[in-house]
């Protein structure tokens, strides 16, 4: 029997730049959006959150330099759309979706104001998304400091290569168990049915 689900689905800018062919390609994308999808279920719309990363229309600092090095990819509407699978789940407005300039979702105030809102309620916070050694690991670090528990689910996080992803997955390994809890989507859907 499935308990009511208290946590809070935060899936991190799964768009089309990150897939295999592309530039910021990171080769396990459609595994992590397949892995994504069998989560889904298991939320409630007001416990979920999609993001895309979009350059910030008036840079500042180093941000300035980051326009100008991927300006390419900064025009294209294409690279910057979510992918298929993520996209046809979220265009009827069932879930959010936030645009943020950085790399942290929790700096978008919805994200921030909801993950504290769950982790009051007692829930956690469950990462998904790209980059795992980028936005994905941002996002962590500034939920910790929020005070949120973070489940990590490594089968559902891609990043640009695979000792990349293994390496976030050790940074967030040593955070554990008071911070951070790691664990496959099978693991995750196992427990809530328990």
């Amino acid at each position: 029997m499935q308990r009511k689900n208290q946590d809070l689905l935060l899936v991190i800018d799964m768009q089309n730049v990150y897939l295999p062919g592309e530039e910021w390609a990171c080769p396990s994308t459609m595994d992590a959006a397949d892995n994504i999808l069998r989560l889904l279920p298991l939320f409630s719309g007001d416990r979920v959150i999609f993001s895309r990363f979009i350059a910030p229309e008036k840079p500042f600092g180093r941000w300035q330099t980051y326009n100008e090095k991927y300006a390419g990819i900064n025009s294209s509407r294409y690279l910057n759309d979510l992918i298929d699978p993520i996209r046809r789940v979220t265009e009827n407005g069932s879930y959010p979706v936030y645009d943020k300039s950085v790399y942290s979702l929790m700096k978008v105030p919805e994200a921030g104001k909801a993950a504290l809102d769950v982790t009051s309620a007692g829930g956690r916070l469950v990462l998904t998304g790209v980059v795992a050694e980028c936005c994905v690991l941002s996002t962590a670090f500034e939920a910790i400091d929020l005070g949120c528990e973070v489940i990590y689910v490594t089968d559902a996080v891609a990043g640009l290569d695979e000792p990349k992803e293994k390496a976030s997955e050790l940074m967030l390994r040593g955070l554990s168990p008071v911070h951070t809890h790691l664990m496959t989507t099978e693991e995750y859907i196992s427990r809530m049915q328990d």
